[in-house]
Formats: structure tokens, sequence, C-alpha cells
């Protein structure tokens, strides 16, 4: 049986007409004679949208009981009953409540798609994985709910939905978004102009940089062994620690990755014993960075060595690595006297034909956070 196709609907914040459009694309496909069907509606009270639902078939949620409080998710295994050509999913990166069979919509979606089932789906580009950090620094909340590039890159189809950031303040204002408690909410958090415009430029340039990989033609097998033998093709090391920045630097990495179309490796360096004679809390956040690695689609691997930068150098250079990724050393308390170079500077003189870059930890201890 052949996949079912993925069509996103990307947009900068609330409000800015995903959930519309996909409604509005499941009528077209509706009235050309599709079989169509509401996995997900959110209406949150916007009646404009919740008009667009008239005639479409909803499959019913789902009554969870967590916490003595019932909620509601989408029904998976109705809709794989009920077997439709088309189903439109709302809030792509939802989390679902504990005693779901997945803890994602994107997983249930991507069990849909396994069946054959065509899905539209919604999703703000501030839940984008590879995105958290720069949407931290920008907007100073913390987005929970993320959805791994690599299902992004799943899709078939990208559609941005596009609004000013005045015209969106504007339907703020005016309630078409949200209650107005909700509404003083959010101009706390997201709905501020130059946080909303940042956002919009960077879901037009994530727009763009996925229609360009769909557009780019595959390179034919004899360039591919040129690029090959002449090592022309980027690939990247990604230096994993225990510390609380590999997280930030294991986002950076992939996204260079993506956007140079490179090979992504994450490689921790563990003297003597390996992982298992690390002390457990040492060990616990080091296997927490390598398994965030692993959903982020990345080659992971544990070196076992006394000189760490001698050990990255030499997997670099067997590997034909191009750049290499280290996180910046906070600066000591005291200074060094007469102590052994710092890693970064270690890796860097040795690496030669390397590009070594090393990322400073922005992290804003405290920052509030967002589903």
């Amino acid at each position: 049986m052949a996949e079912g196709k993925l069509k996103v609907i990307l947009g900068y914040a609330a409000g800015v007409g995903k959930t519309y459009r996909m409604l509005e694309e499941g009528q077209a496909l509706l009235a050309a004679g599709r079989d169509v069907v509401i996995g997900y509606f959110e209406p949150h009270g916007r009646r404009d949208t919740i008009a667009r639902t008239e005639g479409l078939e909803t499959v019913p949620r789902r009554v969870i009981e967590y916490r003595q409080r019932q909620f509601e998710e989408m029904d998976t295994a109705a809709i794989l009953a009920r077997a439709p050509e088309v189903c439109l999913v709302d809030e792509f990166p939802h989390t679902n409540v504990p005693g779901s069979e997945r803890a994602k919509r994107w997983e249930d979606v991507l069990l849909l798609l396994g069946a054959g089932i065509d899905v539209i789906t919604t999703m703000n580009i501030q839940h984008l994985e590879s995105l958290n950090d720069q949407v931290r620094e920008i907007s100073g909340v913390q987005v929970r709910e993320t959805v791994p590039d690599w299902v992004l890159k799943r899709a078939d189809e990208i559609v941005f939905v596009d609004l000013t950031p005045g015209a969106l303040l504007n339907r703020l204002d005016r309630g078409a978004v949200y209650a107005p408690d909700k509404a003083r909410q959010a101009k706390e958090g997201f709905f501020k102009e130059p946080t909303l415009a940042a956002l919009r430029e960077m879901a037009l340039r994530q727009t763009a940089h996925e229609v360009d990989l769909r557009q780019a033609p595959a390179p034919r097998p004899e360039e591919a062994r040129s690029a090959t033998y002449g090592k022309e093709q980027e690939r990247i090391l990604i230096h994993v620690t225990d510390s609380p920045a590999a997280v930030g630097l294991i986002r950076r990495g992939r996204r260079v990755a993506d956007y140079l179309r490179a090979d992504c490796f994450a490689v921790a360096v563990v003297a003597g014993g390996g992982l298992a004679a690390l002390p457990e809390q040492q060990r616990t956040a080091l296997e927490r960075h390598l398994d965030f690695a692993r959903k982020l689609h990345i080659d992971t691997r544990v070196l076992d060595a006394e000189d760490a930068a001698g050990a990255l150098v030499g997997f670099a250079q067997t590997n034909s690595i191009t750049q290499i990724f280290l996180s910046k050393p906070r600066k000591p308390k005291l200074p060094f006297v007469g102590a052994r170079r710092l890693l970064a500077m270690q890796v860097i003189r040795a690496a030669r034909d390397i590009q070594v870059t090393v990322v400073a930890d922005r992290q804003q201890p405290g920052a509030p956070t967002a589903r």
C-alpha cells in the first residue's frame, strides 16, 4: 500500500488563518468527490472558522481520563477504521494526554499516512525543533511542544499562510483570535509586533528553504561519486557532552546540516569504561542528549578515549568531516594557571583543514514556557 501524502499548512502565530485554510482545502476536495473527514479540529470559538466545517464529516474524539479529569484527543483508531481518503488534523505538534497510545499528534499522523490516508495538518514555525533556541531568543518564551525537522521534511507539500503582524494584532484586538482575557495574555508572549515580525521572517525563510529542497534535482550518480571522491560533500560532527548547552548545539548542528544537505554525527567522548563508568547524573544527562540527537535522525557515536580533542579530530579525519561544532565552555570562576588548554583550543589547533565552530550557550534560565 502506498503511503498517504502529507500537506503542512504553516504559519507563524495563532490567528493567521491556518485552520481556516485547512478546512477550505477540505471543502474543495469534498466538492471534487474525495472522501474527506475531520480527524481533529480546534475551533477556539472562531465563528468564521467553525462555519467552514459545514458538510464535512467529523470523526468523534476519544475521551481519556487523566488525574480525575477527562480530556478529548484525536481518535486515531476510529479514523483508521473509517479509512477516509483525506483526513484534516489540526495542531500537528500537540502533546497527547498520558494514557494515549502515542505521545505526540504528529506520531498519530505518521500512522495515518502509513495506512495510505492523505493528511492536511497545521502548525506554527516556533514548533519546529531546530528553531527552538532561536525562538526563545526572539520571544523570551520556551516552546515545549516541537516537531522534529525530519517529520516536516516528510511533507509532500508545505503551504505558508501569511498575514502582516499589524493585521494580526488588529484581529487580536477585535477578539477574532482569542477571548479578551487570553488576548491580554497573548500580548505578553508572542503577540508583540517585533516578535511577530521576526517569527514571520523565520517562517518565510523556512518555507523558501523547504521549497528549494523539493525543487532541487537529485544529483546524477556520476556527480554523487565525484562529490564523494573529491570530498566536496559536507559532513558535520557535533560534540555531545552532559552540559545543558549540548541540546542547543545539537539543534544548531542539525539545522546547518539540513541547509547544507550534509551527513551529521553526534559524538561523545568518554574516558575509561564508556558510559557505564560515568557517575549516574552525568551518564543520565549524556544519554538523554544522545537520545535527543537520535530523535533528530543524527548518527550517534560514543568514543572511549582519554584525549577528547584527539579522539574528536581523529574521528573527523577518518570520516571526512568538514565541520566540527563545539560548545563554548563557561568562564571558570578561577583563572587557569599552568592548566591544559581548553578542549575548543585543542581541537582548533589539531583540526587544521576542518572548520571548527564554537557555539555560545544563550539559554535564559527561568524563561517562561509555552505549548
